[in-house]
């Protein structure tokens, strides 16, 4: 596997554009984007668990479960078109016969997605001036993938991409993509909009469950404030263009593909977890030595979703009680006075519990690990020969203010 400079542009085949519509009317950023596959693209797809979903989520879940591939995305930021009833679906049906109208394609060929305020209905003059000022746009270039993973953002401060390429079968094969997230991050899908792309030829049903297997791992382990939104959606098209023979048993093909796919959806996710609203650090907590990997997972989230450890993050504060009682509440069984903690960061690794019970650490040196971009909590409960990673990042006063004001 080989880490390239590039998001969902990079694999052959796909265009990308991005441009300021006018939906948010105080706003000067880019707030429309579309993607687009020259052949039909396998598509895979994972959303948000919340009862309450929004009306992209549900036309996407029905391509996702009818269609074998589809050929386009719509994207707005702004307004989430969430809890706006029939009108809002409708809204969302338009915006793909629309899309598809103008790429000669068919609207069950066209996936869209919303995020922004919830409640309010989309303006469907400016959604559909939008995309028909998107189409002409669209290329292949690395600028039109920064241009759309730009015009995603919402309370984000950075755009996110990453991108992969790995050998199968003797042909290169490229994933790339791009993703939005940064308040309303919680496991179960959080906050997020994620757009993956490969030119992989692979059998549906194995990328879907590869797809849901690795957002396990990687962003259902992501929490910045425990809420888990209305819109989350993360899809993965595979239009086959790298001409590999196409992957339809869990071979070596398989492997290979799979690792270049989770280093997409890990780094991703990481991106979101660093880029937390008000943020000034990401939080990566690794959970060892539990004897069972959900055990390990539920271990790690609870201690970086857990208030009180945020704040001390934020405060470069070695709070170690903060830590150790977020794994006594997490409902998994484990010795307290077995455990040890790590805090670890470029600028060093201080051992901070040992046994459960604080070693003779330095607060100097400790806070001077905590200052870094990135902080890791490496613990060990000494359970078993489990593990897991959590991310997430430190809790400041202007995550209050951003979300104070999140519609004005």
């Amino acid at each position: 596997m080989k880490i390239i400079d590039g998001g969902v542009t990079a694999p052959k085949g796909f265009q990308a554009a991005g441009i300021r519509a006018g939906i948010k009317a105080s706003s000067e950023k880019k707030d429309m984007a579309m993607i687009y596959s020259e052949q039909p693209a396998v598509i895979a797809g994972t959303f948000t668990r919340n009862l309450v979903k929004a009306a992209p989520v549900l036309w996407d879940r029905e391509l996702v479960e009818e269609q074998e591939a589809i050929r386009a995305v719509v994207v707005n930021t702004g307004i989430a078109n969430a809890c706006t009833g029939t009108v809002g679906y409708e809204n969302t049906q338009k915006e793909a016969v629309l899309a598809a109208e103008i790429l000669g394609i068919q609207p069950k060929e066209v996936a869209v997605g919303s995020t922004g305020v919830i409640g309010k209905q989309l303006p469907m003059d400016i959604i559909e001036a939008g995309i028909r000022a998107l189409a002409p746009q669209l290329k292949d270039s690395r600028q039109s993938s920064k241009d759309a993973a730009e015009a995603i953002l919402t309370t984000d401060t950075k755009s996110k991409e990453a991108a992969v390429t790995v050998e199968i079968g003797g042909k290169e094969v490229t994933i790339g993509g791009i993703c939005k997230g940064s308040g309303m991050i919680h496991p179960n899908m959080g906050t997020m909009l994620g757009y993956i792309a490969t030119d992989a030829a692979i059998e549906k049903g194995l990328l879907l469950e590869m797809q849901r297997e690795l957002v396990e791992d990687t962003f259902n382990m992501v929490s910045v404030d425990g809420d888990t939104s209305t819109n989350d959606t993360v899809l993965v098209m595979a239009n086959g263009m790298a001409g590999n023979e196409t992957i339809r048993t869990k071979d070596a093909d398989y492997q290979a593909f799979r690792e270049g796919l989770l280093y997409v959806n890990r780094a991703l996710a990481m991106q979101i977890a660093a880029d937390g609203e008000g943020c000034t650090r990401l939080f990566e907590v690794h959970v060892a030595g539990a004897d069972t990997k959900e055990n390990a997972k539920i271990l790690s989230k609870s201690v970086v979703t857990s208030s009180l450890t945020k704040a001390a993050i934020y405060g470069k504060d070695a709070n170690w009680g903060r830590i150790l009682c977020a794994l006594g509440y997490a409902g998994v069984d484990f010795d307290p006075l077995k455990v040890d903690i790590a805090l670890v960061s470029k600028a060093g690794n201080i051992e901070i519990v040992k046994d459960g019970v604080a070693t003779d650490y330095s607060e100097e040196e400790a806070t001077k690990i905590l200052s870094e971009d990135k902080v890791t909590a490496q613990i060990d409960v000494h359970n078993g020969v489990e593990e897991a990673t959590a991310w997430g990042c430190d809790l400041t006063h202007d995550y209050v203010s951003i979300n104070a004001d999140y519609r004005s």
